[in-house]
């Protein structure tokens, strides 16, 4: 049985107070942001509006200006119904990216994907961390990643992007989200990738309904028994418009909310579209709370 949050901690644990992404080591004492850009047509949020590899490095550039610590690079979109791009696709998209915005500033690089050969290349260009919303079970991604030095995100989903949303079912969703991260989180030891480089997602919005991800979020603190980063991905859901009646981009308010209240039970890093006024919400969160 997973523990209670402890809400004194403005964080996660001691054991998990920075991450190694290659050769940067990223310090989580206080909670961080991850600014979202994808680089795709058919993202839900901002699909098609960084299409091109001049606008992307320019958002890329202003993300980490405005206070971002990572910053998360992803060329196939993973919203519900998503159609899978081919590796090469996917890698005319980000590996321009990647590699000017690493010829420009020292932020960490995340590479959104789930296929070795995009990991590899990805990192070869200057990535730091992969963020897989497969968890590193696709053919070949396991040892791909246990080859580099990259930090590894591990992200739960039930089903594909695909059918994720089709009928969601859980008896026990804190339960078997944080069995689910253990078992990835073992396969990586065992693979050769050391702990400080594993961050863990519980997949809000990926095979969930809004209930599930309401239980998840209370229940998230649970996760720092893994002794591992928790990442939160809340920003701009759906499940923000269920509660809300927001459109996805009038989402502001109710993504900080969540962001909020995932750091109260222990989320070291949150993953965000709107970069400002999350970081402002988490230099407010420090204030009050460090």
């Amino acid at each position: 049985m997973m523990k209670d949050a402890d809400h004194s901690a403005p964080v996660s644990s001691k054991a998990d107070t920075s991450i190694q992404c290659g050769p940067r080591r990223l310090e989580l004492r206080r909670p961080v942001v991850m600014g979202v850009l994808n680089i795709t047509p058919d993202s839900f949020s901002d699909g098609g509006r960084f299409h091109s590899s001049d606008r992307a490095v320019e958002q890329a550039l202003r993300m980490h200006e405005e206070g971002a610590a990572i910053l998360d690079i992803g060329g196939e979109s993973t919203r519900p119904g998503a159609e899978e791009v081919s590796a090469d696709q996917e890698l005319e998209r980000v590996i321009p990216v990647i590699e000017a915005i690493r010829s420009d500033i020292d932020a960490v690089i995340s590479i959104d994907t789930s296929k070795p050969k995009v990991m590899r290349e990805a990192v070869a260009a200057g990535a730091d961390l992969v963020n897989d919303v497969f968890a590193l079970r696709a053919d070949g991604a396991l040892q791909a990643a246990a080859e580099l030095e990259a930090a590894v995100c591990l992200m739960h989903m039930q089903g594909t992007p695909r059918t994720m949303q089709v009928n969601p079912s859980y008896d026990d969703v804190v339960s078997e989200v944080g069995e689910f991260l253990a078992g990835r989180a073992r396969a990586c030891v065992d693979a050769g990738i050391p702990r400080d480089r594993l961050i863990v997602d519980p997949g809000f919005g990926f095979g969930k309904t809004l209930e599930h991800n309401l239980t998840l979020l209370r229940g998230l603190g649970g996760l720092r028994d893994l002794g591992l980063p928790v990442l939160a991905g809340l920003s701009r859901k759906s499940f923000i418009g269920k509660i809300t009646g927001s459109d996805v981009d009038d989402r502001i308010p109710g993504s900080i909310a969540f962001a909020l209240a995932a750091v109260r039970e222990g989320a070291a890093i949150i993953r965000a579209h709107d970069v400002k006024p999350t970081v402002d919400a988490m230099k407010v969160w420090a204030a009050v709370y460090g």
